[in-house]
């Protein structure tokens, strides 16, 4: 066909080629064909672009309008619209150019591939519009379809060819002429173009990235349960796991380049240049192969001899190459070493960002946490982010090394087509990675997601055992992680089944191309043109390029996986504090211990408020009881004063100084708590004693433990100060666990004190006993006592009696009874005096009875 439009445009006084060249020949004066490449990028192109108008009519036909508030906004879809028209304009200047300043009748090539290109990228642009404004309603929104992804990655390929040609006299590299020089800036311009189009296209920032379905139903969705509706939204509404790629990397990447350490940087430098290094050796093998196969059977002009430097050489390389492609090559072992203190230097960082962050999350975060979960995720996390940087750089990026070198030296050193049949499976082979390993991403996704569920589930139930225990529910816990790990195991296998479809598919087109280019070898061999160690050059070569890319789906699968693994931690990285510190906060100065709420009011939701206008002073070294019902907000009031939460009105001071407006350090440090339910490390008492003020000596420990009436009991462990306290603290008694509170407490030395019903827990005897150390953590110091039991507070300077969130009663104990029955806090002292009566009349009976029983006997 080629040759008889050849011959028609002769008779024009031209040819389909430039003067002297045909079609068939792909490698001319050093260079690729021009013709060549720019009559089968265009056909490429253009053939997709059919296969795009037929998705047009299916969209335009099939599918449905988006709503306008569901599109994102139009900046990125106008600019990918702009840079197609780029490449239109371009096209239409560079037949101009050499129609204007050429100095022979255009080629026929150039005519026919700006023909193609032209309507290429109109159609492309109506694909692109048609992506953007319509969906089929069945089909989750997962970026650009395959036919653009696959335009623009070929546009950006054939653009990039012209490298290979740069010593080429034919193309435009070596700016004799004006007509070189105008080519050359419009190939820049198209390069730029098309790279940007594809980067672009794989982000896909113009589209909506969730699904038809998900949008039109959000209403009704709003009111199924918070996780089903996270899990589905994971499923079926992520956009491509590629599309926050540079996001995640950019976080990534100031670990990895450890700015301000020179010997750690010297360290990345030094590995870059190993894994060069392992470039040049990976070429020079199969060459020596060839030369001794050359040496041994001989050529027409030389004869049979023996290579013993070509085999030194050659087993000298395969030290620093290893076996296969360097898996434990010195290169790779001596790399391998230098980089694992960069490598722990990047988990570290990263691990205590995360930590730090994690502990300067909100109270509200924190309560509504699910721990195994969130250990986890850090976990994993981590995890990816070392196996990321692995397979990137010493990966991923040898690897297409590798596959350019390739292609370079066989069209230089053998024959264009063996350059085109290696380019055209390698890209078959990319194709079908990353088409499927994109397709099963949704199975990791779920199999994340039920994994996360499994340990949740395991962690709770272990945490709560005493729970489990008291109610008998074993078999119960047993069987809900037994379903837990089934749903798991599903998941697993779809994706452990598309994984084996995807090892066929890469299988499959990797020994298709070694078939074809093995076959043409051989028959270069026969003809004579080349040599058997040609042959053994070029399968050693290409099994030696195979391995690497067959582990590149690997590879890709793993780097995807990773982000996956890094999307959990990264959600956590960006979850919001509540409360934070306004950037002019000042350190908070005690000087008396003078708190003061001025009409605060608080809600956790706006339809049920908490608190209501409420307004007290205490003075310094008073001390303050708040009293009442559950839920009428004492215990808010003290999570306010820690800061814990914002106030929404009014405002919280302490010595005349807004908490809102200081650091909540600086506030915290200040403040001492004593809670009504102690939850000690599982560490020994000492450290959690010392844990009050971290610096301190054993000898002030001592005097705190002392202070607070424990210090003769922990004398009495087998092990002392050094007794192992259990999780939680679980292994010493209440009082104990409350006495080792006030403690640290003690140790803090805080100017303002807050108990929150520290001794309701307790019996009657162990509080009493409490309540004398109590005491003495609280003298001479500001402070505001939750109370359960009235009376533990009736020498309270002030008592407020809260109900619904507002003030209803204040004064002294024996002002509030004075108001009679109608007060609430005479009706609370009178329910809790006959409720000791009646215990105390119980405790008399048990007595008498034991007593009849002990005579009877």
């Amino acid at each position: 066909m080629w040759e008889s439009l050849n011959i028609f445009r002769s008779s024009r006084g031209s040819s389909f080629c430039s003067s002297n060249h045909t079609f068939s020949e792909v490698w001319t004066e050093n260079g690729l064909s021009r013709c060549f490449v720019d009559t089968i990028s265009s056909s490429l192109l253009f053939l997709l672009m059919i296969v795009g108008a037929f998705e047009v009519l299916a969209y335009w036909k099939r599918a449905v309008k988006w709503q306008k508030e569901h599109r994102p906004k139009p900046h990125w879809f106008r600019f990918q619209i702009f840079l197609h028209l780029c490449m239109v304009s371009i096209y239409i200047a560079r037949i101009a150019t050499l129609g204007v300043l050429g100095h022979e009748a255009l080629p026929g090539y150039v005519e026919l591939s700006t023909c193609f290109y032209l309507a290429s990228y109109l159609v492309a642009c109506l694909v692109v519009f048609v992506e953007r404004t319509r969906t089929l309603a069945t089909r989750a929104r997962r970026g650009h379809g395959i036919v653009l992804l696959l335009f623009w990655t070929i546009a950006a390929v054939s653009e990039i060819l012209a490298l290979v040609s740069i010593s080429s006299d034919q193309w435009w590299f070596d700016l004799s002429d004006t007509v070189h020089k105008v080519e050359f800036g419009l190939w820049v311009g198209r390069l730029v173009c098309t790279l940007l189009l594809f980067l672009f296209g794989l982000r896909a920032p113009g589209l909506p990235h969730r699904g038809y379905a998900l949008l039109i139903n959000a209403e009704r969705r709003q009111l199924e349960e918070e996780d089903e509706k996270a899990d589905e939204n994971d499923q079926s509404g992520q956009p491509s796991t590629w599309a926050s790629a540079w996001k995640k990397l950019k976080m990534v990447w100031p670990y990895v380049w450890p700015k301000g350490y020179c010997l750690m940087q010297l360290r990345v430098l030094f590995c870059v240049f190993l894994l060069i290094a392992g470039r040049v050796i990976n070429v020079f093998v199969p060459f020596l192969n060839k030369l001794i196969i050359d040496s041994l059977t001989g050529t027409k002009t030389h004869q049979v001899e023996f290579p013993w430097q070509y085999i030194l050489l050659n087993v000298f390389c395969k030290v620093f190459q290893g076996g296969g492609f360097g898996g434990l090559g010195l290169l790779s072992n001596l790399r391998s070493l230098m980089w694992i203190r960069v490598q722990q230097f990047t988990t570290k960082g990263i691990m205590v960002k995360l930590f730090a962050h994690l502990h300067g999350l909100s109270l509200q975060w924190h309560l509504n946490r699910k721990t195994g979960e969130v250990l986890r995720i850090m976990d994993r996390g981590t995890t990816s982010i070392n196996s990321l940087l692995s397979y990137v750089v010493f990966n991923i990026l040898p690897t297409i090394a590798d596959i350019v070198i390739a292609i370079i030296y066989f069209i230089t050193a053998f024959n264009a087509w063996f350059g085109v049949i290696i380019f055209f499976a390698m890209t078959l082979y990319l194709v079908c990675t990353i088409v499927i390993t994109e397709w099963r991403t949704k199975f990791r996704r779920e199999m994340n997601l039920k994994d996360n569920k499994m340990k949740q589930k395991a962690v709770d139930s272990l945490l709560n055992f005493e729970t489990v225990k008291y109610y008998s529910n074993e078999d119960f816990e047993v069987e809900r992680y037994d379903e837990a790990i089934k749903d798991y195991q599903v998941s697993e296998w779809k994706s452990v089944a598309s994984l084996s479809l995807l090892n066929s598919s890469q299988n499959f087109v990797v020994n298709a191309g070694l078939l074809v280019g093995c076959l043409l070898c051989a028959y270069f061999v026969e003809e004579g043109k080349l040599t058997v160690g040609d042959y053994v050059l070029f399968t050693s070569y290409i099994m030696q390029l195979y391995t690497p890319l067959n582990f590149f789906g690997t590879y890709y699968r793993m780097i995807q996986q990773a982000f996956i693994d890094m999307e959990n931690m990264i959600d956590l990285m960006e979850e919001k504090a509540d409360v934070v510190d306004d950037e002019n906060s000042q350190k908070l100065c005690m000087s008396r211990g003078l708190v003061e709420f001025d009409r605060v009011s608080f809600f956790y939701n706006e339809s049920k408020p908490i608190l209501s206008n409420v307004s007290f002073r205490v003075e310094p070294g008073q001390t303050l009881a708040l009293v009442g019902p559950s839920g009428a907000g004492k215990s808010t009031i003290i999570r306010l004063m820690f800061r814990f939460y914002d106030v929404q009105s009014g405002s919280i001071r302490i010595d005349g100084q807004d908490i809102s407006e200081v650091t909540q350090t600086s506030l915290r440090k200040a403040i001492g708590v004593v809670p009504q339910d102690t939850v000690l490390f599982n560490n020994k008492i000492m450290y959690n004693v010392r844990y009050g003020k971290i610096e301190s000596t054993d000898d002030e420990v001592y005097n705190a433990a002392d202070a607070a009436d424990i210090h003769a009991r922990i004398q009495t462990f087998p092990e002392g100060y050094d007794t192992v306290v259990g999780e939680r603290g679980l292994k010493l008694s209440g009082g104990e666990k409350q006495r080792v509170a006030i403690a640290r407490t003690i140790l803090k030395a805080p100017a303002i004190v807050l108990l929150d019903e520290a001794t309701s827990a307790l019996d009657t005897k162990t509080e009493r006993n409490i309540q004398a150390s109590l005491a003495l953590v609280c003298q001479n110091r500001t402070t505001i006592v939750v109370a359960h039991r009235l009376s533990t507070i009736i020498h309270a300077d002030q008592i407020l009696v809260l109900q619904g969130g507002v003030i209803v009663e204040r004064g002294r104990h024996e002002e509030l009874l004075d108001i009679g029955e109608d007060g609430v806090y005479y009706g609370m002292w009178m329910q809790q005096l006959k409720a000791q009566e009646e215990a105390s009349s119980g405790e008399e009976g048990t007595s008498s009875s034991e007593s009849y029983t002990e005579k009877m006997d």
